[in-house]
């Protein structure tokens, strides 16, 4: 199965675990539900959102999310720039096989994932964006394109807005949209103000600190796996940065638990 247009999907034709799965997202995202993103909430009304569905995290399952990445960053090419046609990309891993007990266990499969679409990636790394993780500026990307992913997964029990249900989730956008409707302007700074209210009021908890804006170099990666609680971080990116595509000044990374 290639990648799953929302407004074409059949749920007679899905497996079972993709239909509990799209059940547990469409019971978030439909209006009335008060989730905070009111542009997931915008996509999954229009019916715009794209799907991947994914059986394993070995080579095959690995490929097949990578393949369905590509078909999604190529359409992003041709995006006409408005809020109402944004589609972003729901990649929904099987909870039979990939499956943890901790948030930080998800956080290191959903970086399982990105390393593979780094590694296997055939574009150079995108000019102007920064190649160390821990710098200001650096983005995740993938031909040629700058993404933000939000890990959603069922461990996270305080942080509700960033659990989708039984599977762990990739919510997938071009970075660039938020440069749009959250940057660095009074209106973006408004929007970003409300959503954040949202998010305190949906997961009865105040919002994760290291939630920031690109446009004013806070760093990215933080923001991809929210820890439970709010405290500083010192922890460094797991993602080991390709040889073509590393800052010769940055460091070695050595691989650290992702907190």
């Amino acid at each position: 199965m290639t990648l799953v247009h929302q407004n074409e999907i059949d749920t007679s034709s899905l497996l079972l675990w993709q239909q509990s799965s799209f059940a547990e997202v469409r019971s978030r995202l439909s209006d009335g539900t008060e989730f905070p993103c009111l542009f997931a909430q915008n996509a999954f009304r229009r019916e715009i959102v794209k799907i991947s569905f994914v059986e394993t995290l070995d080579d095959v399952g690995l490929e097949k999310a990578r393949s369905d990445l590509l078909e999604y960053v190529k359409r992003c090419e041709h995006w006409d720039g408005k809020v109402n046609s944004a589609e972003p990309l729901l990649m929904i891993f099987n909870p039979e096989n990939v499956s943890s007990d901790s948030v930080e266990d998800y956080h290191k499969l959903g970086w399982q994932v990105l390393q593979y679409f780094h590694d296997n990636d055939d574009m150079p790394w995108p000019e102007g964006t920064a190649q160390a993780p821990n710098s200001p500026y650096w983005s995740m990307a993938f031909h040629g394109l700058q993404l933000f992913v939000n890990m959603s997964s069922p461990a996270h029990q305080v942080r509700k807005s960033r659990n989708l249900g039984a599977a762990l989730t990739l919510v997938i956008n071009p970075r660039e949209r938020f440069d749009i409707v959250a940057g660095e302007t009074e209106e973006g700074r408004r929007t970003r103000a409300k959503i954040r209210r949202r998010v305190e009021v949906y997961d009865g908890y105040s919002h994760c600190p290291q939630l920031g804006s690109y446009a004013a170099g806070e760093i990215e990666w933080w923001q991809y796996g929210i820890i439970e609680e709010n405290r500083d971080r010192t922890d460094r990116c797991p993602l080991h940065q390709r040889a073509d595509a590393k800052d010769e000044q940055e460091p070695h990374l050595a691989e650290e638990e992702l907190a």
